[in-house]
């Protein structure tokens, strides 16, 4: 390994709901130092229903208190180069002077599902799945096109749109930037021509000039400013060496790198993603599809994820407006019996659902027997509802022929409830393993690899922990509430 006994690799995880870093001592491959910030949840704006904002200036914010926190805690002498993780999808619109426009459009803003479904029919539903293997849908392409069509004077001033990880880089290094993957994941990628989807752009009216130039996720992309690194305490000229939105990154953070390997995590949105070879289409458009981290010309790597935006979001809301801690809420559910005494929980209370054809169905609870159950049933019918939702995923995936045997999963958020897991690993018929990793910390292992400083894709997995492996229940009640949980979807939503 070319590293020296003091090198170190900074990631950053800019989230919707905080922002987190982790320094990662380059010879060993342990976490030496963690921050997040701020202590509680950002705030997201919604000033219609369906709307979610938040300002890229806010983001920067958090990510300058968080290097000065790890910067307090150990040296950054030894920094050799910065890995970004960021959340999905969001919008960032620039004006010639590299300043934000308006408040960022994130990733479970569903303003723009309308003008993605008109895209979808007169593009073509064939032409888009054979190119862009999605539908136009309500990502970031749709999304600048309702400011094109709601904000006319915003459009006009445009210089660069971008996502919330090109933004940080931006304000890091000076230059404007995106990667592969990125371009992928705005729906602005033609996988048959390997190019960007100009169809698409020209479809919107959106000029391709808006687009930065783009990179791989692993390499150079350029170097902190040094008035940057003077106000941060960072040395001079370390370079960003990857980005990579959420769930690519933290599908690389699990060592999820190749077709058979899937990677799960339940944050405020549940997530299953899988590795494919060739392209892989859902004739109703329910997954994404993006150009993995790894993705080359000569070994094709496509991440297919299944997102339920309203998952991890019901458990926090049952918290916050009922147990107020999750300790209790496992305590309570794991009180009721599996299956919740006939409950079924629709966890779909977070805007569209990409996997339900971009209905907001909302979150509802079926089944409730006044005179038999307890908020323990409710809190576990909870818990098996968001993982039957992502167990609906693995049924998608594996009806697309993409093989499922078994789970990696981040130790953290739902993953540490043993009532989720446990559902999870049951209704999907596979075991999870548990693994001592964040979006973060994947981060500062893909700054590694961008640097150069480990030279192999082993070597950056070195000082990985297991935390312990989830099997699958022997029994069928697992099989059974999920078979019920489905058929009160296919109810709802067919009424």
């Amino acid at each position: 390994m070319n590293a020296t006994l003091n090198a170190t690799l900074l990631g950053l995880d800019i989230g919707s709901s905080s922002v987190k870093g982790a320094l990662l001592n380059a010879e060993t491959g342990e976490v030496i130092a963690r921050a997040t910030s701020p202590g509680t949840e950002l705030p997201i704006t919604a000033a219609n229903p369906g709307w979610a904002e938040q300002h890229p200036d806010l983001w920067w914010e958090h990510v300058t208190h968080v290097i000065r926190e790890i910067g307090q805690e150990t040296s950054l002498a030894g920094l050799k180069g910065i890995g970004i993780g960021y959340q999905m999808h969001g919008l960032v619109l620039l004006d010639a002077a590299l300043q934000p426009l308006r408040p960022s459009i994130i990733w479970c803003d569903s303003r723009a599902v309308a003008l993605g479904e008109e895209a979808w029919e007169k593009l073509g539903k064939d032409w888009c799945l054979q190119n862009l293997l999605n539908s136009p849908g309500n990502f970031t392409a749709s999304k600048l096109a309702w400011v094109k069509q709601n904000e006319p004077k915003v459009f006009e001033k445009i210089r660069y749109m971008m996502l919330p990880g090109d933004y940080v880089a931006l304000r890091l290094t000076g230059e404007a930037m995106t990667s592969l993957s990125g371009l992928s994941e705005g729906i602005m990628w033609n996988f048959r021509q390997s190019r960007l989807a100009t169809e698409l752009l020209d479809y919107y009216g959106i000029p391709k000039e808006f687009v930065p130039k783009s990179s791989p996720s692993f390499g150079m992309q350029g170097s902190v400013r040094n008035e940057v690194a003077r106000e941060l305490g960072l040395p001079l000229n370390v370079p960003v060496t990857y980005r990579a939105g959420d769930q690519p990154n933290n599908a690389f953070a699990l060592k999820v790198l190749n077709p058979g390997e899937v990677g799960a995590n339940a944050g405020t949105s549940g997530v299953v993603y899988g590795i494919a070879d060739k392209p892989c289409i859902d004739p109703q458009s329910r997954i994404n599809t993006f150009l993995h981290v790894n993705h080359t010309a000569q070994n094709p790597r496509l991440g297919v994820l299944l997102c339920v935006n309203g998952a991890g979001a019901l458990s926090r809301w049952i918290k916050v407006n009922f147990t107020k801690d999750y300790i209790n809420l496992d305590r309570e559910a794991s009180a009721s019996p599996i299956g919740a005494r006939g409950l079924s929980f629709l966890p779909f209370g977070n805007g569209a659902e990409r996997t339900l054809n971009n209905k907001s169905l909302g979150a509802s609870l079926h089944g409730i027997e006044l005179n038999i159950h307890t908020a323990g049933d409710v809190y576990r019918s909870a818990m098996e509802g968001i993982a039957a939702s992502l167990s609906y995923g693995v049924e998608i995936m594996r009806d697309m022929g993409i093989t499922v045997n078994s789970l990696r999963a981040g130790y953290g958020n739902m993953f540490r409830s043993q009532i989720f897991s446990q559902a999870l690993a049951s209704m999907v018929d596979a075991p999870i393993d548990l693994i001592d990793t964040d979006g973060a910390e994947g981060a500062a292992r893909g700054a590694g690899l961008g640097a150069a400083v480990f030279k192999s894709v082993e070597d950056a997995y070195k000082g990985m922990k297991t935390k312990g492996t989830i099997v699958p229940s022997a029994h069928s009640e697992y099989k059974e509430v999920f078979s019920r949980w489905r058929s009160v979807l296919t109810r709802e939503t067919e009424s």
